[in-house]
C-alpha cells in the first residue's frame, strides 16, 4: 500500500513530512479569484501556476503558506505534489445566489481540499493508500471519530461520479484511504513539534487554514481582520446577496459585525493557539 502525507501548511503536518517519509507528499491549495487578494510576488504566482496547472491569483490563507510549502520541499528533499480544485469564489455560487459553508456543512473542505486530492489519487494511484493524519497524542478522540466512519475494509470513503445513466450521473462510494496516526502512535505532542521546527529553515504562517475560517472564535476572527484586511473583506462580501438558509458563516453574527467589534480591545498573537484555528484536512 502506497503511503501519502497530506500537508496543510502547518507545523504538525510538516513535521510528519519531515519525520515520516512517504511515497507521496500532497498539498491542496485554496484559491480565490479576487484580485484584491492577489499574491504580491508575480514570479512566485507563476511558479504556483506551473505546479497546480491552473490560474493562481491568490489564496484566502496567509500568503506565507506558499513559502512554507516551497521551503518544506527543499528541507525534506522530496517533491511535494500541489493540487487544487475550484476557487472559493466558485464553490459558493449556486445560480444567482451565494450559498455559504458553515460548521454543519463544511463543503469548502470537501471541494477545495478533499476533492482535488481524491481526483489526484484517482488519476495517479487508483488503489487504497495509507494516509498519515496529523492528530497529535492528545487528540485520540479525533482519531476515534475518524476510525468510526471507516467502511468494512477500514478505509475512508468518497462519493463520486463514475459514469452516466442516460441524462443522470452515476454515483458510487469509493473506499480509497486508510488513515494512519503516527504522532499518536509515537506519543508526539505539540511541544515536540515546536521544538523540532525551532531554527529550521522553513517559514510558517501565524496560523494556517483560511483567514476567515468559521471554526475560529469571533475574537480570533477580529484579529485576523486586522492582520489580513483584504482577505477578511472577502468573507464579509461573501455574506452579501446570499440565499437559501445559510446567510452567514457563523450562526448569529456577521463578519462585518465581528470586524467592527471590540475596537478598544488590544489583541495579541499569544492570546490564541491552534485550538482556535479551525480544522481543514482529511
Amino acid at each position: 500500500m502506497k503511503t501519502v502525507n497530506s500537508l496543510s501548511g502547518g507545523k504538525t503536518s510538516s513535521y510528519i513530512a519531515a519525520n515520516y517519509p512517504a511515497d507521496y507528499d500532497v498539498f491542496a491549495l485554496v484559491r480565490t479569484d479576487d484580485k484584491k487578494c492577489m499574491y504580491p510576488d508575480k514570479k512566485l504566482r507563476q511558479e504556483v501556476e506551473d505546479r497546480i496547472q491552473a490560474p493562481f491569483i491568490g489564496t484566502l490563507e496567509d500568503d506565507t503558506i506558499i513559502h512554507t510549502m516551497l521551503d518544506l520541499e527543499q528541507y525534506i528533499g522530496r517533491k511535494i505534489t500541489w493540487v487544487t480544485g475550484k476557487t472559493f469564489d466558485e464553490i459558493i455560487v449556486r445560480g444567482d445566489k451565494k450559498y455559504l459553508p458553515n460548521v454543519t456543512q463544511r463543503f469548502c473542505t470537501t471541494e477545495m481540499k478533499l476533492h482535488p486530492i481524491f481526483k489526484w489519487w484517482e488519476s495517479e494511484i487508483g488503489k487504497p493508500i495509507a494516509t498519515r493524519i496529523g492528530y497529535r497524542a492528545n487528540e485520540q478522540s479525533r482519531a476515534k471519530t475518524m476510525i468510526a466512519k471507516l467502511n468494512e475494509e477500514g478505509l475512508s470513503t468518497y462519493k463520486t461520479i463514475v459514469g452516466k445513466r442516460k441524462t443522470q450521473n452515476k454515483w458510487a462510494t469509493i473506499g480509497w484511504q486508510k488513515p494512519v496516526f503516527p504522532l499518536i502512535e509515537d506519543n508526539i505532542y505539540k511541544d515536540h513539534i515546536e521544538k523540532f521546527w525551532k531554527d529550521k529553515p522553513v517559514r510558517f504562517a501565524y496560523m494556517n487554514n483560511c483567514v476567515g475560517c468559521f471554526h475560529r472564535n469571533p475574537v480570533l476572527l477580529k484579529l485576523m481582520s486586522e492582520k489580513h484586511p483584504n482577505k477578511f473583506n472577502w468573507f464579509m462580501e461573501a455574506e452579501q446577496d446570499t440565499g437559501y438558509n445559510v446567510r452567514t458563516f457563523k450562526n448569529g453574527v456577521t463578519y462585518k459585525e465581528i470586524k467592527n467589534s471590540m475596537k478598544q480591545m488590544p489583541l495579541f498573537d499569544d492570546d490564541f493557539n491552534e485550538c482556535d484555528s479551525g480544522y481543514c484536512g482529511l
